[in-house]
């Protein structure tokens, strides 16, 4: 009995999916080097490496997956309140990353101006500019979606298509190239640690301390699992909901930030790409419904980085990166499927069966 009752504690613990998941990839890549001759367990190793522009840093294929899988995870936070409360995402994430970095670095760099080593204003006013600018297109599709009552994936398609562009405009029509070394901090390493990931880090403290500390946690989930209750209740839903995709802007701000920090420059067309796919499958690799209400922000942590793991996983078994979303996009529908209302039924009519059977 006791063996039985364990098994059935860790899978309903809220992590049992994301954590599978994570562990299955590793699994991929201990096979994977143990066939090609190499130490199986090289995955796992860390180790402190000397370089020339960051000094010692801490070297290894899971120190680069926290690193590269930082906006991702960044962009999951927003992305996890807004699936809790709208029950929709924000496919906009990854074009509003684009026109916050651009908008940041052409603050920096001055407009009209390609390339510059010296900042035309302060570095505060560059970084409070963008995320500025994430806040005002979170602003943006929480109108159109708390209060036009547009379905979210249809109202952040606005942005989705035409942020990019806006960023272009900013930029004249120009990569611009912010070479300063306060700025490319943002994408270096804080003394052995990659800074993206303590910037990542921060992020998630944050947002948990105001989430268990505060309400807003409690109004998110009881918004996303029914609007009109909650209002008749007393919560202000749509303002709820408004301020759900403000944040999300916000950290799509960060997000831009960063990965702009990372290539010193601005370029419109390609920072953020896809990486709004990747926001979503991180959610729903988390274990949270995408039909909104209750939600696990670690759990959307943990599938940003597994998310990430995949896409090393898959270069590193020799998978182009014009090819990687395939892949992606069939993890995308497998765990849709599983979270279905049939697949669900189904594993309790099964496991009802067992029960039963094991009574008789």
């Amino acid at each position: 009995m006791k063996p039985n009752l364990s098994w059935k504690k860790i899978k309903g613990w809220s992590l049992f999916l994301p954590v599978v998941a994570l562990l299955l990839v590793m699994m991929v890549n201990i096979v994977y080097d143990a066939v090609n001759g190499n130490n199986p367990l090289s995955f796992f190793v860390i180790t402190l490496q000397q370089t020339t522009s960051n000094g010692t840093i801490l070297y290894g294929r899971i120190i680069d997956i926290l690193n590269r899988g930082s906006e991702a995870a960044i962009l999951a936070i927003g992305m996890t309140l807004v699936v809790s409360s709208s029950a929709g995402t924000d496919i906009s994430v990854g074009s509003v990353m684009s026109l916050c970095a651009s908008f940041c670095c052409m603050l920096l760099a001055g407009y009209g101006v390609s390339s510059t080593t010296t900042l035309a204003v302060p570095l505060i006013v560059g970084v409070l500019g963008g995320l500025l600018m994430g806040a005002v297109c979170g602003m943006f599709n929480g109108t159109l979606v708390a209060y036009f009552r547009i379905q979210p994936m249809v109202a952040t398609l606005i942005l989705f298509s035409a942020a990019r562009a806006i960023g272009l405009l900013l930029c004249n029509d120009l990569i611009v190239y912010v070479r300063n070394p306060s700025y490319a901090a943002f994408g270096a390493f804080m003394g052995i640690f990659p800074t993206p990931f303590v910037i990542t880090a921060i992020c998630v403290a944050i947002t948990m301390v105001i989430l268990k500390k505060s309400a807003l946690g409690m109004y998110i989930q009881s918004v996303g699992i029914n609007d009109k209750a909650s209002r008749i209740a007393g919560l202000n839903s749509k303002r709820i909901i408004f301020l759900t995709y403000v944040i999300c802007g916000l950290f799509a701000g960060i997000a831009g930030i960063v990965n702009s920090s990372r290539i010193t420059s601005a370029d419109s067309n390609n920072i953020g790409l896809y990486l709004e796919m990747d926001a979503i499958l991180a959610v729903a690799l988390g274990g949270n419904s995408l039909g909104g209400g209750k939600f696990n922000l670690a759990g959307s942590i943990i599938g940003a980085y597994t998310i990430q793991a995949i896409t090393t996983t898959l270069y590193a078994l020799g998978v182009s990166a014009a090819q990687a979303p395939v892949f992606k996009a069939v993890i995308v529908i497998l765990i849709v499927a599983i979270q279905s209302e049939p697949v669900r039924n189904f594993f309790k009519k099964q496991s009802a069966a067992k029960h039963v059977k094991g009574v008789a």
